[in-house]
């Protein structure tokens, strides 16, 4: 049917974008319908005529024929104390702290971003407690979705090795904390944190002192060690170090202490942005110029490090290209169940600007 016979506000259909891509309808249906075996340069043609002509899969035809769901599970999954009774404070709170870490937006943008062209959309879950988590494996198994994309806060988080044994498909962001069969995206964290500690003694600070993150989480571990690893070889084998939790509170309670304990720091590495953003506004309510009295690094490269006066030196964890990263492997793997799992590390970058 040509644009001229369409009926009024009739639905773009895959004769338009066979038409729009110079190719053949089968041709298109295998290209919407996610077959590897096609030309690259064919794929691109279909891609933008489907962008051009506006259409979109009929779903509930399209699950007939693959027997997929064409959505992802994206769960934000913990390792939290069970709430008391029926009650849901607990899963609440845990709702809360990560609706307001930017870190877990960025993860969002970066998944749907590589899914939307394909026609596929996120499902976002959230599992902190064994309720929760039997739910996640449950909505898998009924086909609901068709994998699982799992952000953990906790090292002993047990859903990865939950969804592997169950035989489901998933990958993980971030190195899981043992053997656990399973793909994951992850930052080499100890080279950024070697990358903030060369950054503040090349710059002239020599009594610095580090807020770490949870150090029940392996990526706050793996920056605490690579900071105190480099500092170390550098003749400075002990380092303040001041536990925070990721947040801008956790940050401010740190800095306090250390400024209590060490009037006389003059750098600060902070394991994520928002504990950096809180030390500086502490050091500020203190009179302490940043970064001519002290300077300070975060990491992450978040909106909170461009955000924060004066904006933030900081190291860049690419977490929309991890994410989309992660979710190309796990379509690899629907793909192609076989493939075995593996892993794909990227490099952080230390993004100058005002603090240090």
């Amino acid at each position: 049917m040509t644009d001229a016979l369409r009926p009024p506000g009739a639905a773009p259909t895959l004769e338009d974008v066979a038409r729009a891509a110079g190719v053949s309808r089968a041709t298109v249906s295998r290209v919407v319908n996610g077959v590897r075996n096609v030309d690259p340069a064919i794929q691109e043609a279909v891609r933008q005529a489907v962008s051009v002509t506006g259409y979109r899969p009929n779903r509930a035809a399209r699950s007939l024929v693959t027997r997929r769901a064409d959505a992802i599970a994206l769960v934000v999954s913990g390792a939290g104390a069970e709430p008391d009774g029926a009650g849901s404070a607990g899963e609440s709170s845990f709702t809360a702290r990560v609706s307001a870490d930017p870190f877990f937006g960025r993860v969002v943008t970066g998944v749907v971003n590589h899914l939307r062209p394909r026609g596929m959309h996120p499902v976002l879950m959230f599992a902190e407690t064994s309720r929760d988590r039997d739910d996640v494996v449950a909505y898998l198994r009924q086909g609901s979705a068709d994998g699982a994309l799992i952000v953990s806060t906790h090292a002993l988080d047990p859903l990865p090795d939950l969804i592997t044994a169950a035989g489901l498909p998933a990958v993980l962001y971030a190195r899981p904390a043992g053997p656990a069969g399973i793909s994951y995206v992850d930052l080499a964290h100890r080279d950024g944190a070697r990358l903030a500690a060369e950054h503040l003694l090349a710059r002239g600070s020599r009594r610095i002192a580090t807020i770490s993150g949870p150090l029940d989480i392996p990526a706050a571990q793996e920056r605490l060690a690579g900071f105190q690893e480099t500092m170390a070889r550098h003749g400075r084998g002990d380092v303040p170090v001041a536990e925070g939790r990721f947040t801008q509170e956790s940050g401010e309670r740190a800095m306090e202490l250390l400024l209590a304990e060490h009037p006389g720091l003059d750098g600060v590495f902070a394991g994520n942005d928002l504990m950096a953003t809180g030390a500086c506004h502490v050091l500020r309510e203190h009179g302490r110029r940043v970064p001519e009295d002290v300077a300070v690094v975060g990491f992450d490269d978040s909106g909170a490090a461009s955000a924060c006066r004066p904006p933030l030196t900081t190291v860049r964890q690419p977490v929309e290209d991890m994410a989309a990263e992660m979710t190309g492997l796990l379509l690899a793997r629907l793909s192609a169940p076989d493939t075995p799992a593996t892993s794909v590390i990227f490099e952080p970058v230390l993004v100058v600007r005002d603090s240090a």
